[in-house]
């Protein structure tokens, strides 16, 4: 993908998921959400054990599994739907894919400065703070737009 585009996917991705913000603020019931909405719901293992297909045993173990975290996401989908409930999943950014991606860019670059600058220093050739500071933009714009592969190998 053209760095163009991979911009305007970045762009439309954040918009998507800015919706998912309110989400970072909820804590999973201590239970789990499979228990905490079967028991909310007055159901029990027996119940939704046959509703979804499987013995009381693996509803049980499935119960456990969500709250280590050893549950696939298959197994969600299909208790969801034994539980009258649409499964969702998603990622929620801690901050915006483009502030991840200005961040990456700035360290490589900071990087490539801090190699030349010792050469500019040992050639008696020092930028000013504000002269360091511009180069540095640049070259983070630079980076974000031709968004080379190596960006994430730094």
């Amino acid at each position: 993908m053209k760095a163009k585009h991979k911009n305007l996917a970045r762009e439309q991705l954040d918009g998507t998921l800015k919706q998912f913000l309110p989400l970072k603020e909820i804590v999973p019931p201590r239970k789990g959400w499979i228990r905490a909405i079967r028991d909310a719901l007055g159901m029990t293992g027996e119940q939704l054990a046959r509703r979804s297909g499987v013995n009381k045993q693996r509803v049980s173990r499935i119960e456990q599994d969500e709250k280590l975290g050893n549950i696939t996401i298959k197994t969600l989908r299909n208790i969801a739907d034994a539980l009258d409930c649409k499964f969702v999943y998603g990622f929620v950014p801690n901050q915006t894919l483009e502030k991840m991606v200005e961040n990456q860019a700035r360290t490589i670059a900071q990087k490539r400065m801090s190699r030349s600058d010792q050469m500019m220093r040992l050639e008696q050739q020092e930028l000013s703070e504000t002269e360091k500071e511009k180069v540095l933009e640049k070259m983070i714009s630079e980076i974000i737009n031709d968004m080379p592969k190596s960006l994430w190998s730094e």
